[in-house]
């Protein structure tokens, strides 16, 4: 097995794929997320439901749907995602490739493994790079860590049995610069992204509220302003060309709001675990 990448403080071996690691925890029945203390070091994350030493963050963990007979001689694997805030507060999405055999044509945050003896942050900041060219300048960003996914994929069962299982770390990184200045700056990874948009908190807050994470998914609020209506009609984005060149994308509300299928299929939806990471980031902007 390789090295441990996700841990319980007090337990020195790591947690079986086949294992739940909200379960291990203790969570009760319920759909979560779970309060977990969590130790980032470097290249590993150490878990546990009550404070340890070495616990530099107290995050939500929310669960994976529960599994069926699974390897037993795999580890679950840890990655991290980044919620790249820009200075007006828009934060940026990117649609992976059709190509991927993990959840194509997904919409999601930059993310991705963190390698062995890697920091997290580091991590994070490498696949931003790697995804969309952006490279953050020293002292003209900050982080803060803002939750944890259990993840699996495929992700329901009636996909078939689970062949990942991860611990996604998702990171808050504030940008000193403008939409604006980082879009003129990005450039895609075309065997990567094929489109990336800008999301604001309105838009964010209705994409989040459709959560699917349930047997009954959230609804899309009936209250919202009409500005944000005519906003959720059409979301604009940029899409890649097989010339290396982009084009202007205009996506229906229905794109943005579809929930998990119960059958597999590769439509474009914004991923399960993003609507959570979207509902985390409203939270700290309302702090």
């Amino acid at each position: 097995m390789a090295a441990a990448r996700v841990l319980l403080s007090g337990r020195p071996e790591s947690v079986s794929f086949a294992q739940s690691v909200c379960g291990l925890l203790g969570a009760g029945p319920g759909l979560g997320p779970w309060p977990t203390y969590c130790g980032l070091k470097r290249g590993q994350l150490v878990l546990s439901d009550r404070p340890f030493p070495g616990a530099s963050a107290r995050l939500p963990l929310q669960p994976r749907a529960p599994g069926a007979e699974l390897p037993t001689n795999r580890g679950v694997d840890l990655a991290v995602a980044v919620v790249l805030q820009s200075s007006d507060q828009t934060v940026l999405l990117t649609r992976r490739t059709r190509t991927l055999n993990v959840s194509p044509n997904l919409w999601v945050p930059p993310g991705g493994h963190v390698e062995p003896d890697e920091e997290l942050l580091d991590g994070g900041l490498r696949e931003l790079w790697e995804e969309s060219g952006l490279q953050l300048p020293q002292g003209q960003f900050f982080w803060v860590p803002l939750g944890l996914w259990e993840s699996a994929y495929p992700p329901r069962l009636s996909w078939g049995l689970p062949k990942y299982h991860h611990i996604i770390l998702y990171l808050l990184v504030i940008s000193q610069e403008s939409q604006q200045q980082l879009q003129a700056r990005i450039q895609p990874n075309p065997r990567e992204v094929s489109a990336l948009m800008w999301l604001g908190r309105d838009v964010a807050a209705a994409v989040a509220a459709t959560e699917d994470g349930t047997e009954t998914p959230r609804h899309l609020p009936q209250d919202l302003p009409p500005s944000v209506l005519q906003e959720l009609s059409f979301c604009s984005a940029v899409e890649l060309e097989e010339n290396g060149g982009a084009r202007p994308l205009v996506l229906p509300t229905s794109t943005l709001l579809r929930t998990t299928p119960a059958t597999a299929d590769s439509k474009e939806r914004v991923s399960t675990g993003t609507k959570f990471a979207l509902r985390l980031w409203l939270q700290h902007l309302g702090r």
